[in-house]
């Protein structure tokens, strides 16, 4: 140890420019690095930043993520620490981890740390905000809460207004295994809302692969509606502190554009990838997983995360869904913060059905006389009767055939496939895949078809005529 001290003792003296005096990389593991400090004053506050640089010159930031025994500041690398040499000299910045925030980051993508990927240039902004703030100290302007009503968004898909209303001010949660189609889903509302919205949004694109983000990019583009939405992504191939921190990077630009008094949409694909990132850090800094496998922290990360989104912030979270299990752990703690929650089912996208929302499994704390009024609020409880009621019927059709069946059991289970086929919609980000005309739905639109199919105005049609339709005419 005397040696280890003697090497970082090199350090001790304060740079030029009045920086914190600087320490020296002792342990390289992946994306974990260990910083040995001379004394323990030196050691950086959790959550600052340490930048090096590897033997081909190349900047590396590395956050504090623990304090070890040995005046040892446990790090976690912001990018790949290949060719970072033992002994390096690591200077800490007195500062956390913070991104530019301002109107200059509209229509430009940034990664975790407020740099810009797009190539586009340097991002003009006058001011710079930490992503780890305490949650407690955050203020929430009066005007956003209180006895005020309510309000509740039209998100133009006819089985989201219907059944899940998205509530301004909500978290709504999308969930579904792979390849059940909840990117699609995200890019469709964030085209619908973000078009009829005079707010803005923020898009932060978690542990996804590449090709989704430049797609994303591009359609915004295509749709005009690049200047109202700002970007941040930390992707599939970069490591797991970059994943893990790009969520709180999203949160900061919606933050600030809250408090420029503006309605905020925030999206987010994909939150598992989050929790994954985080079970990734926490193997690495030696932490004992938990029975399940995630990490032990994980209820914390995910409340924390969860607990910087409110005001007028509407949250949209893509979560997938590990082997289509909705009882994995981490999915039920992400699941127990959002008010509205959309179930995309794998059987529904077999039959052709999208979106392929779940109307039994998929549920909304929105769904109340007070907030969508009694004809909505009733209209949806006998769809859902219905539905109910045709998933024991299916069963038994499929043994005897539906000329068995009493003419009351026959006529719901008519009408329900007939809701069934109406509840699904063509995308307009999807015309360029399935050559359908995307089609926009109102909520009173969507509300009036369902009424004339629970009420029978429509028995006498077949149900092919509501596969793929707007509104009912």
């Amino acid at each position: 140890m005397a040696e280890v001290d003697e090497q970082a003792s090199a350090g001790t003296a304060p740079t030029d420019g009045g920086l914190p005096t600087p320490g020296k990389v002792v342990a390289v593991q992946g994306p974990v690095v260990d910083v040995l400090f001379a004394k323990v004053e030196d050691i950086p506050d959790l959550y600052n930043t340490i930048n090096v640089k590897t033997f081909d010159k190349k900047k590396l930031v590395l956050l504090v993520q623990e304090h070890l025994e040995g005046n040892i500041a446990r790090c976690i690398a912001m990018a790949s620490t290949l060719n970072l040499q033992r002994n390096s000299l690591a200077q800490p910045t007195g500062e956390p981890m913070s991104i530019p925030v301002g109107e200059g980051l509209f229509g430009r993508i940034v990664n975790v740390m407020g740099e810009p990927i797009d190539g586009k240039g340097p991002i003009e902004a006058s001011e710079r905000w930490p992503l780890h703030r305490d949650a407690s100290k955050l203020q929430v302007y009066s005007s956003t809460v209180g006895s005020a009503k309510p309000e509740v968004i039209d998100t133009g898909i006819k089985v989201i207004d219907l059944l899940t209303p998205v509530v301004r001010g909500s978290k709504t949660g999308i969930l579904g295994g792979a390849a059940c189609g909840k990117s699609i889903l995200t890019l469709e509302l964030m085209n619908n809302i973000v078009e009829q919205h005079d707010g803005a949004c923020v898009f932060a694109g978690i542990g996804e692969r590449i090709r989704e983000g430049n797609e994303l990019y591009y359609e915004f583009e295509h749709q005009g509606i690049l200047d109202k939405v700002m970007m941040a992504f930390g992707q599939m191939d970069e490591p797991p502190g970059c994943r893990f921190n790009v969520v709180l990077t999203g949160i900061t630009m919606a933050e600030w554009l809250e408090e420029q008094g503006k309605e905020v949409l925030l999206f987010m694909d994909n939150v598992f990838r989050f929790v994954q990132a985080g079970a990734e850090i926490s193997t690495l800094l030696g932490r004992v997983p938990s029975e399940t496998g995630y990490q032990p922290t994980l209820s914390s990360e995910v409340g924390e995360v969860h607990e910087r989104i409110r005001g007028t912030i509407s949250a949209f979270e893509a979560v997938f869904v590990p082997a289509d299990d909705l009882t994995d752990p981490a999915v039920v703690a992400i699941f127990s913060y959002l008010e509205s929650v959309l179930v995309l089912s794998r059987d529904r996208v077999q039959l052709g059905l999208y979106p392929a929302v779940d109307p039994l499994a998929s549920s909304s704390s929105n769904l109340d006389t007070n907030i969508v009024g009694k004809r909505h609020f009733e209209i949806v409880q006998e769809v859902m009767r219905i539905m109910t009621k045709y998933e024991e019927l299916r069963r038994i059709v499929a043994v005897i055939g539906i000329d068995e069946l009493s003419r009351a059991d026959r006529t719901i289970y008519e009408r329900a496939r007939k809701l069934q086929n109406y509840l699904t919609q063509p995308f307009i980000v999807a015309e360029v895949y399935t050559g359908r005309k995307g089609i926009y739905v109102t909520r009173d639109e969507a509300i009036d078809g369902a009424e004339m199919i629970v009420d029978g105005t429509c028995d006498d049609r077949t149900e092919e005529e509501f596969y793929m339709i707007g509104k009912v005419t």
